[in-house]
């Protein structure tokens, strides 16, 4: 089948690989995580992988949470053009909060979907099913060039579904439970095993952060996970491979200093006091099925208010609270953070590095938690790596490099700049 010289998407134009181009999330991976395990000797790969290719940072799309981001990077655009703003939302249509998992918030197609339809194979694997639908949206299974499945029931995947069937006898491994880094060890296992078998033009690999919710950077926790993904990525880029590495958002330790507990403003009760009970309506679009991680505690808050609220106002009482960084309007908020402005609030809040934002205790669960709460949300999570396997050949010191840029670098053979990067 012919193809087209490069694919045109989101205001981007994407030449055709000419290798294949793995592009890598890790779940919460702030740089300090790379930097660490480097230093402790324990990733020889990347450290040699880094000396000749590019070692960069870039700025995740805030909110820092997993769905914005994973679709902001597979559509090389900020939500306010693919419309995914959160794991959790207030849906506009019908008053109700809802997970961010079906395609019809997708206002944007992906960079899978552009090259699939034009004739590329291309294979998505994520940890948490929650992602599936969102990634895999508008792929051709039937077609035989293209693949998605997680990690999380990959047990379950079938042709029609997700363009394999056989994943656990093909990757070696048992499906992994969903609380441990052997789910994402799962995925770099199938995605070794399917670029020696399939070889995609494109692929995707998104982890889970498991381990980054419960370990710090540099500790023997973290250390060993790291260790094991640098063994999976030589494997990869010695199949030839154009491997890129980026992460949705940072972690950030939010709990107090002394006795560990998580440092928190349950915003819900804040607002039930100054406004009297259930006037306002506080979510949290950190939410997801799998807040043992983090008791559905983040760094960012969208704010819903009666009729009539004067928000100028409101947001000055809330920038007085302790531990906020941040408040801002809808109209303020979604033209900093690029955002779809029916998805968001009339208030966007966002604390600072070391704390932690709720709605009242009783609504959150934290019995979970064994470890010190570890979480990510807010603006001081935005830094995470932009890695490459090749040298990048022009100049990004003037530029904000965004994680949603790694695809268009990969496949521009790392040389070039365009108005969206330079943005």
């Amino acid at each position: 089948m012919t193809h087209p010289n490069s694919i045109s998407l989101n205001g981007r134009d994407y030449p055709w690989p000419t290798a294949p181009v793995v592009v890598v999330c890790v779940d919460g991976s702030e740089p300090a995580y790379i930097e660490e395990a480097i230093k402790a000797g324990v990733m020889p790969f990347t450290a040699k992988m880094l000396a000749g290719g590019a070692d960069l940072r870039a700025d995740c799309v805030v909110p820092s949470f997993t769905n914005p981001n994973n679709l902001s990077i597979v559509t090389g655009a900020p939500p306010s053009v693919h419309g995914i703003c959160g794991n959790f939302i207030l849906d506009p249509d019908t008053g109700e909060e809802v997970m961010m998992n079906n395609p019809k918030y997708l206002t944007a197609d992906t960079i899978f979907k552009a090259f699939h339809d034009a004739g590329a194979t291309v294979a998505v694997v994520t940890a948490k099913d929650k992602l599936r639908n969102l990634l895999g949206h508008g792929l051709d299974f039937a077609s035989g060039r293209a693949i998605c499945f997680s990690s999380e029931i990959a047990d379950q995947a079938t042709m029609e579904s997700n363009g394999i069937d056989g994943v656990v006898e093909l990757v070696g491994k048992p499906v992994p439970s969903v609380y441990s880094a052997d789910l994402s060890e799962f995925i770099f296992a199938a995605g070794v095993k399917l670029l020696n078998t399939r070889r995609p033009d494109l692929m995707y690999l998104s982890t889970t952060d498991y381990v980054q919710h419960k370990h710090a950077p540099g500790s023997e926790g973290a250390n060993s996970f790291y260790a094991m993904m640098d063994g999976y990525w030589a494997q990869l880029v010695d199949m030839g491979a154009t491997l890129a590495i980026t992460a949705d958002h940072g972690m950030s330790a939010k709990h107090n200093t002394g006795d560990k507990q998580p440092k928190v403003i349950y915003l819900q009760e804040v607002f039930d006091d100054w406004m009297g009970e259930g006037a306002a309506r506080v979510i949290l679009p950190i939410t997801d099925p799998y807040v043992v991680h983090h008791g559905a505690l983040g760094g960012y808050a969208t704010v819903y208010l009666p009729d009539g609220s004067n928000v100028e106002e409101i947001c000055a009482q809330v920038m007085a609270l302790p531990n906020v960084e941040t408040c801002l309007s809808n109209a303020d908020a979604c033209a900093k953070f690029e955002l779809p402005n029916d998805k968001v609030g009339d208030l966007v809040i966002v604390s600072v590095k070391d704390t932690a934002l709720g709605t009242a205790p009783a609504r959150h669960d934290l019995t979970g938690l064994k470890e010190p709460l570890r979480s990510h949300g807010g603006i001081s999570e935005q830094t995470v790596p932009l890695l490459f396997s090749r040298p990048v050949t022009k100049s990004t010191a003037d530029l904000r490099l965004r994680n949603f840029d790694i695809f268009y670098m990969a496949m521009n053979d790392l040389a070039g700049t365009n108005e969206r990067i330079a943005s």
